[in-house]
């Protein structure tokens, strides 16, 4: 499904702002806890995953 480029862009700068703000909540980092790095990784490849997905989607434009 094609959307028009507004509404596109618009949800690309939804996702990257959500990148943003996960990483700058992230406070201090138990580094002897895998338990915790897990879940941030797994954050992290969620958040890239969804950058990637509003980035390969074609736009009106494109069609």
């Amino acid at each position: 499904m094609t959307h028009p480029t507004p509404v596109r862009e618009a949800a690309r700068l939804v996702v990257i702002e959500a990148a943003r703000a996960y990483v700058a909540n992230i406070g201090p980092i138990d580094l002897t806890n895998p338990g915790v790095l897990v879940g941030h990784l797994m954050a992290a490849e969620t958040l890239l995953m969804e950058i990637v997905a509003a980035h390969d989607e074609p736009t009106g434009a494109a069609a």
